[in-house]
């Protein structure tokens, strides 16, 4: 911890875990300026203003996500300088006071952990998974469950070749150079990453869907698994891997897409819609693997207090008690 503007104050860094149905979004980044378009991150510095805290409370944001696309888990630090004399914020009472003043119901704070000030959402983080949910089955849009509407794709398509799905992917596993599979604007220099993951697979039947339904309708997952993603990756390569499913491509082409590295072939105008993509995980194996599911040995002073190497229990409280441990 850094000592603060104000005489006596400390600055505490926090890492931050929240979730979010992207829908009414547009994406996770705060807008600034007059746009009438507003992200998750203003609605979380919102309620972080109410925090009380010597300087403005600003996030730093893990995983930048596009207009539509939900999170299970996202994260963000940020630094709360309480006035001289008051002690730290215990994270329990953050993430409580944080869920207290969040003015909107598709946002929630599920967890938060004291962490060192030179600790940083994006740049500290070692895996990134993302899950992309299908439905086949669905000639028309309206014969779709409201339910599910804007939480996946889909097909009309009655199946996919989830064999040629498979090997398909096995040519996007390792290190390569993800040109191909990068959109216009992203604002990395480097276009190399590493593929630890990339899997198909049936879904569970979702229990939103009629009984007389789900003889028609079938679920599928893909899961992406790297530290980190180019722009709109994720959503290409699914893409590539629905046109495999359905036949319009081969998995010798997608190896031919990927040595490409040509974001603008003639298959590469493929992107899979927004609102099928969650933001499953993210990791920091540096710091004992911190997530909402877990909080290991590994990481003596990280994890809430008064936990240590149990599964945290999420209590949210009631507010009256937040706004008291707020005003010591």
């Amino acid at each position: 911890m850094g000592s603060g503007a104000a005489a006596g104050s400390v600055r505490t860094r926090y890492l931050v875990y929240f979730q979010y149905l992207g829908t009414d979004f547009n994406g996770v980044a705060a807008v600034r300026g007059a746009q009438r378009a507003i992200g998750v991150q203003n609605y979380l510095e919102e309620a972080a203003e109410r925090l009380n805290s010597v300087v403005p409370v600003k996030l730093t944001i893990s995983s930048r996500t596009d207009a539509g696309v939900h999170a299970l888990s996202n994260a963000a630090h940020l630094d709360v300088q309480r006035r001289s004399g008051q002690p730290p914020f215990s994270p329990e009472v953050l993430a409580k006071a944080l869920n207290t003043h969040l003015r909107h119901p598709a946002i929630r704070v599920l967890q938060a952990f004291r962490v060192p000030s030179d600790f940083h959402a994006r740049y500290s983080a070692t895996s990134r998974t993302y899950l992309y949910r299908l439905a086949t089955g669905c000639p028309q849009p309206d014969q779709l469950s409201v339910f599910e509407q804007n939480r996946c794709w889909a097909l009309r398509a009655d199946s996919l070749d989830v064999a040629a799905m498979q090997e398909a992917a096995q040519h996007l596993l390792g290190t390569h150079d993800f040109s191909a599979f990068q959109s216009a604007g992203s604002p990395t220099t480097s276009s190399v990453r590493t593929l630890r993951r990339a899997s198909v697979s049936p879904d569970l039947p979702s229990p939103f869907v009629l009984p007389q339904e789900s003889r028609r309708l079938r679920f599928w997952s893909l899961e992406f698994e790297s530290q980190s993603f180019l722009y709109r990756q994720v959503r290409r390569m699914t893409a590539v891997l629905v046109a495999v499913g359905l036949g319009a491509l081969t998995p010798a082409q997608v190896k031919m897409i990927l040595e490409s590295r040509d974001p603008l072939g003639r298959h590469q105008t493929r992107v899979a819609p927004a609102h099928g993509l969650f933001l499953k995980s993210v990791l920091y194996g540096g710091h004992g693997d911190l997530g909402p599911a877990s909080c290991g040995p590994k990481a003596p002073g990280l994890c809430p207090a008064g936990s240590t190497a149990q599964k945290p229990q999420m209590t949210l409280g009631c507010p009256a008690m937040v706004r008291a441990a707020m005003a010591h």
